[in-house]
Protein backbone atom coordinates (compact mmCIF):
# COMPACT_ATOMS: atom_id res chain seq x y z
CA UNK A 1 0.00 0.00 0.00
CA UNK A 2 1.53 3.20 -0.83
CA UNK A 3 1.64 6.34 1.70
CA UNK A 4 -1.26 8.09 0.09
CA UNK A 5 -3.33 4.96 -0.40
CA UNK A 6 -2.66 4.64 3.55
CA UNK A 7 -3.95 8.14 3.90
CA UNK A 8 -6.85 7.14 2.11
CA UNK A 9 -7.60 4.19 4.02
CA UNK A 10 -7.42 5.96 7.37
CA UNK A 11 -9.97 8.26 6.23
CA UNK A 12 -12.38 5.80 4.96
CA UNK A 13 -12.19 3.93 8.27
CA UNK A 14 -12.92 7.08 10.19
CA UNK A 15 -15.94 7.67 8.21
CA UNK A 16 -18.36 5.83 10.40
CA UNK A 17 -17.56 7.34 13.78
CA UNK A 18 -17.22 11.03 11.85
CA UNK A 19 -20.36 10.85 10.19
CA UNK A 20 -22.59 9.70 13.49
CA UNK A 21 -20.67 12.25 15.82
CA UNK A 22 -23.62 14.38 17.03
CA UNK A 23 -23.55 18.07 16.98
CA UNK A 24 -22.61 18.94 20.20
CA UNK A 25 -19.63 16.71 20.13
CA UNK A 26 -18.64 17.91 16.76
CA UNK A 27 -18.84 21.95 18.30
CA UNK A 28 -16.71 20.93 21.36
CA UNK A 29 -14.06 19.57 19.25
CA UNK A 30 -14.30 22.96 17.09
CA UNK A 31 -14.25 25.22 20.28
CA UNK A 32 -11.13 23.20 21.35
CA UNK A 33 -9.37 23.81 18.25
CA UNK A 34 -10.10 27.23 18.65
CA UNK A 35 -8.48 27.91 21.76
CA UNK A 36 -5.50 25.33 20.55
CA UNK A 37 -4.74 27.65 17.92
CA UNK A 38 -4.58 31.05 20.11
CA UNK A 39 -2.83 28.99 23.05
CA UNK A 40 -0.17 27.94 20.21
CA UNK A 41 0.05 31.63 18.45
CA UNK A 42 4.19 31.86 19.26
CA UNK A 43 4.43 27.95 17.93
CA UNK A 44 2.53 28.81 14.84
CA UNK A 45 4.28 31.98 13.91
CA UNK A 46 7.58 30.10 14.61
CA UNK A 47 6.91 27.41 12.03
CA UNK A 48 5.52 29.60 9.84
CA UNK A 49 8.76 31.68 9.79
CA UNK A 50 10.69 28.81 8.63
CA UNK A 51 8.40 29.35 5.25
CA UNK A 52 8.41 32.51 4.35
CA UNK A 53 12.46 32.28 5.29
CA UNK A 54 11.88 30.01 2.01
CA UNK A 55 10.03 31.94 0.32
CA UNK A 56 11.99 34.80 0.43
CA UNK A 57 15.57 32.29 -0.47
CA UNK A 58 13.34 31.41 -3.44
CA UNK A 59 12.35 35.23 -4.61
CA UNK A 60 8.44 35.01 -4.13
CA UNK A 61 6.98 37.32 -4.72
CA UNK A 62 5.64 39.67 -2.14
CA UNK A 63 1.90 39.34 -2.66
CA UNK A 64 2.68 35.83 -2.79
CA UNK A 65 4.95 35.97 0.79
CA UNK A 66 1.57 37.72 2.06
CA UNK A 67 -1.06 35.18 1.29
CA UNK A 68 1.89 32.79 2.94
CA UNK A 69 2.39 34.65 6.31
CA UNK A 70 0.63 34.28 9.45
CA UNK A 71 -0.07 37.35 11.77
CA UNK A 72 -1.10 37.22 15.51
CA UNK A 73 -4.20 39.04 13.86
CA UNK A 74 -4.51 35.90 11.17
CA UNK A 75 -4.47 33.31 13.56
CA UNK A 76 -6.99 35.13 15.78
CA UNK A 77 -8.77 35.34 12.81
CA UNK A 78 -8.11 31.53 11.94
CA UNK A 79 -9.55 30.45 15.54
CA UNK A 80 -12.85 33.06 15.13
CA UNK A 81 -13.70 31.16 11.62
CA UNK A 82 -13.66 28.09 13.59
CA UNK A 83 -15.84 29.62 16.30
CA UNK A 84 -18.41 30.85 13.64
CA UNK A 85 -18.57 27.10 11.92
CA UNK A 86 -19.16 26.01 15.17
CA UNK A 87 -21.90 28.47 15.69
CA UNK A 88 -23.75 27.73 12.28
CA UNK A 89 -26.83 25.28 12.37
CA UNK A 90 -25.55 21.85 11.66
CA UNK A 91 -26.91 20.67 8.14
CA UNK A 92 -26.50 16.72 9.06
CA UNK A 93 -29.91 15.13 9.26
CA UNK A 94 -31.95 18.44 7.79
CA UNK A 95 -35.02 16.81 5.97
CA UNK A 96 -35.37 18.16 2.59
CA UNK A 97 -38.39 16.78 1.77
CA UNK A 98 -40.57 13.50 1.00
CA UNK A 99 -44.21 12.79 1.83
CA UNK A 100 -46.23 9.84 0.89
CA UNK A 101 -45.85 8.04 -2.55
CA UNK A 102 -47.86 5.54 -4.34
CA UNK A 103 -48.48 2.03 -2.41
CA UNK A 104 -48.42 3.91 0.67
CA UNK A 105 -44.43 3.94 1.08
CA UNK A 106 -43.30 6.80 2.79
CA UNK A 107 -40.31 8.78 1.25
CA UNK A 108 -37.86 11.27 3.32
CA UNK A 109 -35.07 13.32 1.33
CA UNK A 110 -32.56 13.34 4.25
CA UNK A 111 -29.56 15.85 4.38
CA UNK A 112 -26.05 13.58 4.69
CA UNK A 113 -22.11 13.63 4.67
CA UNK A 114 -20.19 13.63 1.12
CA UNK A 115 -17.33 10.87 2.68
CA UNK A 116 -14.09 11.65 2.35
CA UNK A 117 -12.92 14.99 0.58
CA UNK A 118 -10.03 15.97 -0.36
CA UNK A 119 -8.61 19.28 -0.68
CA UNK A 120 -5.70 20.56 -2.81
CA UNK A 121 -4.44 24.05 -2.30
CA UNK A 122 -2.06 26.56 -3.03
CA UNK A 123 0.07 28.87 -0.50
CA UNK A 124 -2.49 30.32 1.92
CA UNK A 125 -1.83 27.60 5.08
CA UNK A 126 -5.07 29.51 6.89
CA UNK A 127 -7.21 26.89 4.02
CA UNK A 128 -5.95 24.20 6.54
CA UNK A 129 -7.82 25.28 9.31
CA UNK A 130 -10.89 26.41 7.30
CA UNK A 131 -11.01 23.34 5.51
CA UNK A 132 -10.96 21.23 8.34
CA UNK A 133 -13.32 22.73 10.45
CA UNK A 134 -16.42 22.84 7.59
CA UNK A 135 -15.47 19.39 6.53
CA UNK A 136 -15.69 18.07 10.66
CA UNK A 137 -18.82 20.43 11.06
CA UNK A 138 -20.22 18.49 7.84
CA UNK A 139 -19.32 15.05 9.00
CA UNK A 140 -16.45 14.44 6.59
CA UNK A 141 -13.13 13.38 6.81
CA UNK A 142 -10.67 15.26 5.00
CA UNK A 143 -7.21 14.61 3.05
CA UNK A 144 -5.33 17.73 2.71
CA UNK A 145 -2.68 18.40 0.41
CA UNK A 146 -0.98 22.15 0.64
CA UNK A 147 1.82 23.39 -1.38
CA UNK A 148 5.27 22.70 -0.69
CA UNK A 149 6.18 26.14 0.33
CA UNK A 150 3.56 26.10 3.43
CA UNK A 151 4.83 22.68 4.43
CA UNK A 152 5.62 24.03 8.40
CA UNK A 153 3.03 25.82 8.75
CA UNK A 154 0.49 23.38 7.39
CA UNK A 155 2.20 20.52 9.38
CA UNK A 156 2.21 22.64 12.49
CA UNK A 157 -1.54 23.74 12.10
CA UNK A 158 -3.24 19.91 11.61
CA UNK A 159 -1.05 18.48 14.56
CA UNK A 160 -2.68 21.06 16.89
CA UNK A 161 -6.53 19.97 15.32
CA UNK A 162 -5.53 16.26 15.21
CA UNK A 163 -4.47 16.34 19.05
CA UNK A 164 -7.60 18.81 19.94
CA UNK A 165 -9.76 15.82 18.30
CA UNK A 166 -8.13 13.21 20.02
CA UNK A 167 -8.14 14.96 23.28
CA UNK A 168 -12.40 14.94 22.55
CA UNK A 169 -12.40 11.10 22.23
CA UNK A 170 -12.80 11.50 18.55
CA UNK A 171 -10.70 9.81 15.84
CA UNK A 172 -7.42 11.71 14.41
CA UNK A 173 -7.77 10.79 10.92
CA UNK A 174 -10.45 12.95 10.72
CA UNK A 175 -7.94 15.64 9.55
CA UNK A 176 -4.90 14.55 7.54
CA UNK A 177 -2.40 16.45 5.79
CA UNK A 178 0.04 15.20 3.00
CA UNK A 179 3.21 15.68 4.48
CA UNK A 180 4.98 14.51 0.83
CA UNK A 181 4.20 17.14 -1.39
CA UNK A 182 5.26 15.87 -4.33
CA UNK A 183 4.13 16.18 -8.30
CA UNK A 184 3.31 12.21 -8.01
CA UNK A 185 1.71 11.80 -4.80
CA UNK A 186 -0.73 14.42 -5.81
CA UNK A 187 -1.00 13.69 -9.23
CA UNK A 188 -1.69 9.88 -7.26
CA UNK A 189 -4.17 11.89 -4.62
CA UNK A 190 -6.17 12.60 -7.91
CA UNK A 191 -6.53 9.29 -8.59
CA UNK A 192 -7.82 7.76 -5.45
CA UNK A 193 -11.72 7.29 -6.55
CA UNK A 194 -11.77 4.35 -4.11
CA UNK A 195 -11.17 6.27 -0.88
CA UNK A 196 -11.88 9.87 -1.75
CA UNK A 197 -15.33 10.74 -2.71
CA UNK A 198 -14.91 14.40 -4.23
CA UNK A 199 -11.62 16.65 -4.88
CA UNK A 200 -11.56 20.04 -4.27
CA UNK A 201 -8.61 21.82 -5.77
CA UNK A 202 -8.19 25.65 -4.65
CA UNK A 203 -5.95 27.66 -6.39
CA UNK A 204 -4.84 29.26 -9.74
CA UNK A 205 -6.18 28.15 -13.40
CA UNK A 206 -2.58 26.20 -13.46
CA UNK A 207 -3.32 23.41 -10.74
CA UNK A 208 -7.17 23.12 -12.10
CA UNK A 209 -5.70 22.65 -15.52
CA UNK A 210 -3.60 19.69 -13.93
CA UNK A 211 -6.84 18.50 -11.82
CA UNK A 212 -8.67 18.19 -15.42
CA UNK A 213 -5.75 16.49 -16.99
CA UNK A 214 -5.18 13.79 -13.82
CA UNK A 215 -8.08 13.29 -11.26
CA UNK A 216 -10.15 10.33 -12.23
CA UNK A 217 -12.43 11.72 -9.30
CA UNK A 218 -15.30 13.97 -9.37
CA UNK A 219 -14.04 17.33 -8.59
CA UNK A 220 -15.66 20.61 -7.24
CA UNK A 221 -13.25 23.30 -8.68
CA UNK A 222 -12.43 26.26 -6.34
CA UNK A 223 -9.99 27.85 -9.13
CA UNK A 224 -8.67 31.49 -10.09
CA UNK A 225 -10.35 34.55 -10.36
CA UNK A 226 -9.64 36.64 -13.19
CA UNK A 227 -12.25 39.19 -12.09
CA UNK A 228 -13.27 42.70 -13.89
CA UNK A 229 -14.57 45.89 -13.02
CA UNK A 230 -16.49 47.97 -15.19
CA UNK A 231 -16.72 51.53 -15.09
CA UNK A 232 -19.70 52.57 -17.28
CA UNK A 233 -20.25 55.73 -19.06
CA UNK A 234 -22.60 56.57 -16.17
CA UNK A 235 -20.14 55.92 -13.50
CA UNK A 236 -19.86 57.83 -10.86
CA UNK A 237 -16.18 58.75 -11.02
CA UNK A 238 -15.78 58.83 -7.26
CA UNK A 239 -17.42 55.41 -6.57
CA UNK A 240 -15.50 54.22 -9.02
CA UNK A 241 -12.21 55.38 -8.24
CA UNK A 242 -12.62 53.67 -4.47
CA UNK A 243 -13.81 50.27 -5.73
CA UNK A 244 -11.22 50.05 -8.54
CA UNK A 245 -8.67 50.66 -5.23
CA UNK A 246 -10.18 48.31 -2.97
CA UNK A 247 -10.41 45.49 -5.18
CA UNK A 248 -6.88 45.52 -6.45
CA UNK A 249 -5.29 46.46 -3.51
CA UNK A 250 -6.53 45.48 -0.07
CA UNK A 251 -5.61 42.14 -0.51
CA UNK A 252 -3.88 42.05 -4.38
CA UNK A 253 -2.37 38.20 -3.76
CA UNK A 254 -6.51 36.50 -3.34
CA UNK A 255 -9.23 35.31 -6.04
CA UNK A 256 -11.64 38.22 -5.65
CA UNK A 257 -8.78 40.60 -6.48
CA UNK A 258 -9.76 42.45 -9.94
CA UNK A 259 -7.76 41.64 -12.49
CA UNK A 260 -8.70 44.26 -15.31
CA UNK A 261 -10.66 47.68 -15.81
CA UNK A 262 -12.80 47.79 -18.47
CA UNK A 263 -13.23 51.67 -18.88
CA UNK A 264 -16.14 52.91 -21.21
CA UNK A 265 -14.23 55.62 -23.72
CA UNK A 266 -16.70 58.60 -22.74
CA UNK A 267 -14.97 58.75 -19.66
CA UNK A 268 -11.71 56.27 -19.39
CA UNK A 269 -9.22 59.37 -19.86
CA UNK A 270 -10.43 61.08 -16.45
CA UNK A 271 -10.88 57.74 -14.96
CA UNK A 272 -7.24 56.69 -15.68
CA UNK A 273 -5.40 59.79 -14.84
CA UNK A 274 -7.22 59.65 -11.62
CA UNK A 275 -6.47 56.12 -11.06
CA UNK A 276 -2.80 56.44 -12.07
CA UNK A 277 -2.77 59.23 -9.44
CA UNK A 278 -4.27 57.39 -6.69
CA UNK A 279 -1.79 54.26 -7.14
CA UNK A 280 0.72 56.85 -7.34
CA UNK A 281 4.74 55.48 -7.43
CA UNK A 282 7.02 54.08 -4.68
CA UNK A 283 10.40 55.69 -3.60
CA UNK A 284 11.65 54.60 -7.27
CA UNK A 285 9.70 56.27 -9.09
CA UNK A 286 7.84 52.61 -10.38
CA UNK A 287 4.03 53.21 -10.34
CA UNK A 288 2.24 51.24 -7.50
CA UNK A 289 0.11 49.21 -9.02
CA UNK A 290 1.49 48.47 -12.80
CA UNK A 291 -1.58 49.27 -15.50
CA UNK A 292 -0.74 47.62 -19.07
CA UNK A 293 -3.44 46.97 -21.89
CA UNK A 294 -2.81 43.40 -22.92
CA UNK A 295 -2.75 39.71 -20.60
CA UNK A 296 -6.26 40.03 -20.69
CA UNK A 297 -6.49 35.98 -19.41
CA UNK A 298 -3.82 36.82 -16.74
CA UNK A 299 -4.30 36.28 -12.98
CA UNK A 300 -1.70 38.17 -11.84
CA UNK A 301 -2.05 38.19 -8.13
CA UNK A 302 0.01 41.57 -7.70
CA UNK A 303 -0.12 44.31 -7.74
CA UNK A 304 -0.27 44.65 -11.58
CA UNK A 305 -3.72 45.35 -13.33
CA UNK A 306 -4.88 45.45 -17.10
CA UNK A 307 -6.98 47.53 -18.50
CA UNK A 308 -9.12 48.22 -22.18
CA UNK A 309 -10.72 51.28 -23.37
CA UNK A 310 -14.21 49.83 -24.48
CA UNK A 311 -17.44 51.31 -26.49
CA UNK A 312 -20.23 49.97 -24.95
CA UNK A 313 -21.35 48.09 -22.55
CA UNK A 314 -22.23 45.08 -24.86
CA UNK A 315 -18.26 45.05 -25.52
CA UNK A 316 -18.00 45.00 -22.02
CA UNK A 317 -19.91 42.09 -21.45
CA UNK A 318 -18.30 40.23 -24.30
CA UNK A 319 -15.25 40.59 -23.12
CA UNK A 320 -15.58 39.35 -19.37
CA UNK A 321 -17.46 36.38 -20.66
CA UNK A 322 -14.70 35.88 -23.14
CA UNK A 323 -11.54 36.15 -20.55
CA UNK A 324 -13.66 35.71 -16.93
CA UNK A 325 -13.21 32.57 -15.25
CA UNK A 326 -16.91 32.90 -14.11
CA UNK A 327 -15.82 34.37 -10.32
CA UNK A 328 -16.68 38.04 -9.79
CA UNK A 329 -17.56 40.71 -11.59
CA UNK A 330 -18.28 44.33 -11.07
CA UNK A 331 -19.99 47.55 -12.78
CA UNK A 332 -19.83 50.86 -11.29
CA UNK A 333 -22.85 52.50 -12.88
CA UNK A 334 -25.60 55.53 -12.22
CA UNK A 335 -28.01 53.92 -14.56
CA UNK A 336 -30.63 51.24 -13.71
CA UNK A 337 -30.92 49.49 -17.05
CA UNK A 338 -26.88 48.94 -17.69
CA UNK A 339 -26.61 47.63 -14.05
CA UNK A 340 -29.56 45.17 -14.71
CA UNK A 341 -28.50 44.47 -18.13
CA UNK A 342 -24.97 43.37 -16.78
CA UNK A 343 -26.10 41.37 -14.29
CA UNK A 344 -28.64 39.09 -16.18
CA UNK A 345 -25.67 38.64 -18.71
CA UNK A 346 -22.40 38.17 -17.22
CA UNK A 347 -21.72 34.61 -16.53
CA UNK A 348 -20.05 34.42 -13.06
CA UNK A 349 -20.98 33.22 -9.90
CA UNK A 350 -20.92 36.58 -8.32
CA UNK A 351 -22.24 39.75 -10.09
CA UNK A 352 -21.84 43.08 -8.43
CA UNK A 353 -23.07 46.46 -9.24
CA UNK A 354 -21.31 49.12 -6.95
CA UNK A 355 -19.41 47.08 -4.97
CA UNK A 356 -15.75 45.71 -4.61
CA UNK A 357 -15.10 41.96 -5.52
CA UNK A 358 -13.60 41.58 -2.80
CA UNK A 359 -16.58 40.83 -0.58
CA UNK A 360 -17.20 37.44 -2.36
CA UNK A 361 -16.20 35.18 0.65
CA UNK A 362 -17.91 32.60 2.48
CA UNK A 363 -17.78 34.62 5.65
CA UNK A 364 -19.07 37.74 4.64
CA UNK A 365 -21.66 35.79 2.31
CA UNK A 366 -23.23 34.68 6.44
CA UNK A 367 -21.91 30.62 5.01
CA UNK A 368 -18.54 30.67 7.87
CA UNK A 369 -15.56 30.22 6.80
CA UNK A 370 -15.15 28.65 3.41
CA UNK A 371 -13.90 25.96 1.85
CA UNK A 372 -12.82 27.91 -1.36
CA UNK A 373 -15.04 29.91 -4.15
CA UNK A 374 -15.88 27.37 -7.05
CA UNK A 375 -16.24 28.87 -10.53
CA UNK A 376 -18.28 25.56 -12.26
CA UNK A 377 -21.96 25.43 -12.08
CA UNK A 378 -22.38 22.01 -11.06
CA UNK A 379 -23.11 20.96 -7.50
CA UNK A 380 -21.99 24.31 -5.88
CA UNK A 381 -21.31 27.81 -7.07
CA UNK A 382 -19.25 30.52 -5.41
CA UNK A 383 -18.09 30.51 -1.79
CA UNK A 384 -18.58 26.67 -0.92
CA UNK A 385 -19.91 26.62 3.00
CA UNK A 386 -20.98 23.58 5.08
CA UNK A 387 -24.25 22.99 2.77
CA UNK A 388 -22.23 22.54 -0.39
CA UNK A 389 -20.02 19.74 1.63
CA UNK A 390 -23.17 17.48 2.10
CA UNK A 391 -25.62 15.46 -0.37
CA UNK A 392 -28.90 13.67 0.20
CA UNK A 393 -30.07 10.12 0.08
CA UNK A 394 -33.88 8.84 0.34
CA UNK A 395 -35.00 6.63 2.67
CA UNK A 396 -38.37 4.64 2.27
CA UNK A 397 -40.49 2.91 4.19
CA UNK A 398 -42.80 0.22 3.98
CA UNK A 399 -45.16 -2.37 5.07
CA UNK A 400 -44.27 -5.02 2.98
CA UNK A 401 -45.09 -3.48 -0.63
CA UNK A 402 -43.65 -4.69 -3.83
CA UNK A 403 -43.88 -3.37 -7.26
CA UNK A 404 -46.13 -5.04 -9.64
Amino acid sequence: MTYIEQLGLNAKSAQSQIQSLKTAQKNNALELIAQRLIENIDLIKTENAKDIKNANANNMTAALIDRLTLTDERIEGMAEGVRVVMNLTDPIGEVLGGGEIQDGLTIIKRRVPLGTIGIIFESRPNVTVDAASLCLKSGNTCILRGGSDAINSNKCLTDIMRKALKDCGITENAIQLVEDTSREVASEMMKLQQYIDVLIPRGGEGLKKVVVANATIPVIFAAGGVCHLYVDKSADLNMAIEIADNAKTQRPSVCNAIETMLIHESVSDEFLSRIRKRWGVDGDGVPRVEIIFDEYDTEFLDYKISAKIVSSIDEAIEHINTYGTLHSECIVTSDYASAVQFQNEVDAAAVYVNASTRFTDGFVFGLGAEIGITTQKLHARGPMGLNELTTYKYLINGNGQVRK
